[in-house]
Parts: C-alpha cells; sequence; structure tokens
C-alpha cells in the first residue's frame, strides 16, 4: 500500500512548479494522469542537452530534465484546444480527486475548464491553479517565471557577494521559485483532501510563486518586517548568525585553492571552535561571547578566523571539528555529492531498466516512510503512452471512439 492509493490526479500542468508537484503526489501512490499536447508534450521533453544516450551510444530525444520531474506518472495526449479534447477532461474529471494547471488566468474558462465548470461535475474535486501572481491582483494576468520571480520576490537582492567586495544581484542555481511553489501546492493538496474526506467539498486551491517566494524570505523577511532595515547581499555569511560562511583553509596538495563551510550555531558551539581553532581567547573576549555581540562585530572577529582557517587543510579541520561536534561541511560538486557515501547509503539514486538504457539513473525521492514507502516507476517515456489504456480504463472507451477522437485531433 501506498499512502495517497485511491487517489487520481488529473495534471494539466507543465515545465516545473506543478509537475514538481504531482511528482510528488505520485511518489505518496496518486495515480496521475499527465495530459500533454499531441505536438511534442511537456515543454521539458525538448529541454536540452543533456539528452538521454541509449546503451546503443544513440542520443534520443528525451531530455534530462523531463526525466527528473516526471516519475511515476501516466502520460495521456489531448488537445484541450479542440472541443472534443475539452469534452475528454470533463469526462475524466468525474474519476479523479484532483484537478492541476499552472495555465495563465482565464485561459481555462476559455476552454471550460475552470473551476466552476468542473465542480459542476464533480463537487469533490480539489482543484489547484499555479501561476506566477496569484488569481487576484493587479499583476494577475500576467506570465510569471521562476527567473523572474527570484528578483521580484527579492531572493536575488540577497543572494551573491557583497556589494563591496563587488557583488551584485544572483538567482539561486535551481528553480527554487518553482520548487518551492511545487511542495506547497502538494501540502495544499493534502488538506484539501482531508477537508473533502470530512465533508464531501473539494475547493479551489491558489498557488502562486511570487506568494510563494516571498514568504521563503523567512527570516530576512521577518527581520525586515520587525526593525525596517532593507538586507543587502551577505555573500557566503549569514545574516544573523557568526561565524557561519565559508572559509578558506589551507591549499590543495596541488596548490588549488580550498574552502569549508563553518556553521556555527550558538555560544557553546563557538567555544568549541575556538578551542578546536587553539585561539580560547577568542571565546573570553567579551566582544565575541554572545552571538548577538559577534554579529555586532563582525568586522573584527571574521577576518581573525579567516587567517586562522588558513592554517590548516580542508581534511584536518573537518575531521577536529566533527569530533568537537562543531557543524562544518565540505563544498562538494555534483560528482562528489553522488559518490558521497551518505548519499548512497540513504538510497538518493534510483536504478531504472529503461527501454533504451538498461541503469539509467535519477534522483530518488527523499521522501522515507515506514509504512507506506513511496514508489519507483520510471518517467513515461513515450509521449502519450498511456492515452489508449487511460481512456479504455476510465471512460470505457472502444476501438471506434478512440479512432475518432485521433481523426478529430483530440488525441495524439
Amino acid at each position: 500500500m501506498n499512502a495517497l492509493d485511491g487517489i487520481r490526479v488529473l495534471d494539466l500542468s507543465r515545465v516545473l512548479a506543478g509537475p514538481w508537484c504531482t511528482q510528488t503526489l505520485a511518489d505518496l501512490g496518486a495515480d496521475v494522469i499527465k495530459i500533454e499536447r499531441p505536438s511534442g508534450g511537456d515543454d521539458t521533453r525538448t529541454w536540452g542537452p543533456p539528452f538521454l544516450v541509449g546503451d546503443d551510444g544513440v542520443e534520443s530525444h528525451e531530455a534530462a530534465y523531463y526525466l527528473g520531474t516526471n516519475r511515476n506518472k501516466r502520460s495521456v495526449t489531448c488537445d484541450i484546444a479542440q472541443p472534443e479534447g475539452q469534452r475528454l477532461i470533463r469526462e475524466l474529471v468525474a474519476h479523479c480527486q484532483v484537478f492541476i494547471e499552472n495555465f495563465k488566468v482565464g485561459d481555462m474558462a476559455r476552454y471550460g475548464l475552470d473551476y466552476a465548470s468542473l465542480k459542476a461535475i464533480n463537487p469533490r474535486l480539489v482543484y489547484c491553479s499555479l501561476t506566477g501572481f496569484g488569481q487576484t491582483g493587479p499583476y494577475a494576468p500576467r506570465a510569471g517565471y521562476d527567473y523572474a520571480i527570484q528578483g521580484m520576490g527579492g531572493l536575488m537582492s540577497i543572494t551573491g557577494e557583497r556589494d563591496d567586495l563587488g557583488g551584485g544581484p544572483q538567482k539561486v542555481g535551481v528553480a527554487v521559485a518553482d520548487l518551492f511553489t511545487g511542495m506547497y501546492a502538494t501540502v495544499g493538496i493534502l488538506a484539501a483532501l482531508r477537508h473533502a474526506e470530512r465533508t464531501g467539498e473539494g475547493q479551489f486551491v491558489d498557488m502562486a510563486l511570487l506568494d510563494t517566494q516571498t514568504a521563503m524570505l523567512a527570516n530576512l523577511g521577518a527581520n525586515y518586517l520587525v526593525n525596517g532595515k532593507v538586507p543587502g547581499r551577505a555573500g557566503n555569511a549569514h545574516q544573523n548568525i557568526v561565524p557561519y560562511q565559508v572559509f578558506e583553509v589551507a591549499p590543495k596538495p596541488d596548490g588549488g585553492a580550498d574552502h569549508i563551510i563553518l556553521a556555527v550555531g550558538n555560544d557553546s558551539q563557538y567555544a568549541k571552535f575556538c578551542q578546536v581553532a587553539g585561539r580560547p581567547d577568542l571565546a573570553e573576549d567579551a566582544r565575541f561571547i554572545k552571538n548577538r555581540d559577534r554579529v555586532a562585530h563582525r568586522a573584527v572577529l571574521v577576518p581573525q578566523l579567516a587567517e586562522i582557517m588558513k592554517t590548516r587543510r580542508k581534511a584536518e579541520w573537518l575531521a577536529a571539528l566533527e569530533a568537537a561536534k562543531v557543524p562544518c561541511g565540505a563544498i562538494n560538486n555534483l560528482a562528489e555529492v553522488f559518490d558521497d557515501p551518505q548519499v548512497q547509503a540513504r538510497g538518493m539514486v534510483t536504478h531504472w531498466q529503461h527501454p533504451l538504457k538498461r541503469d539509467l539513473r535519477l534522483v530518488s525521492s527523499p521522501l522515507k516512510l515506514e509504512k507506506t514507502p513511496v514508489r519507483t516507476d520510471l518517467p513515461p517515456p513515450l509521449l502519450g503512452q498511456h492515452t489508449d489504456a487511460v481512456l479504455r480504463e476510465l471512460l470505457g472507451c472502444d476501438d471506434a471512439r478512440l479512432a475518432a477522437l485521433r481523426a478529430q485531433g483530440a488525441i495524439g
């Protein structure tokens, strides 16, 4: 048994925020029916390179991007611009508990697939819409995408090196506004399903990337609202804790620069760090005893620590700090991440048998449930791979109707 067995999701989303949400629901056992355009499907199918290279050495048309966001789903082609395609969606809605889309505000109403229309068919339906700015407000009609939202939502103003050190606005290396919104949407859908279970009443879930990005400002958003001071970029340092940043250490054997993360989270850890560093006096200095004092005297303390950190190599620092239970860490590239024994022990890479590649490695779900483990099914490699099976199973379509739908352009 999976946690969401019996929940069926009709997924009209594409690219990242919506598919990230539905991938999580699918991992938990929901039957996710991914609706894709007959011509091309989800945009991310072509977002490469890299593309999957088969065992025969030939590059396929399957982008790694798509493979990383669509596991455990069934692919059905349907053209919702066609009246028969719209009719198919409405028929399928009667057999689903969740409907999710990320079209621009108002688009679904043009197709008769808005919440009001579908609620009339299925009153228990949980309808989730993901947009850049939500269904209300002056920006609602705009298209919103992750890069712009990282800028508009303040994230780029606090990410990157300090301006006095030559820094400037910097986005995060992955599309976090999309990913955060997908995860919040998952939570919202699960809460709405619980409400429907208790009351028999579905509801509309309005998710906006800008809302999510604003919420994810977390402590820095709270800092500004409490003290009215606009925080700037701090590079790899923490705005509220010192020392909590990247430090350069002694060079690698080949002479290259090397670094570690020192993440001292409280005054006790700071005192332990000073002992390991051979500078107990820095733990006794009145300017540095308490974190609030270390933050106030950051400009005095950090340069001293920077010189101390350069006296030992990374491995020596990590061993000594870990033994003293002072939080620290290496800065790994992705090869080092997936070679890490802890990552391997936690099963964070799944091996699949793909039609083109006998051993396809992809990142696993981080969810580890004791009684209801997550599913591990391959992302649907073929566009529309499950179209006939789903329409036969849920709608009882026979060969004649499937042929007619294809002739009308409603399915691929």
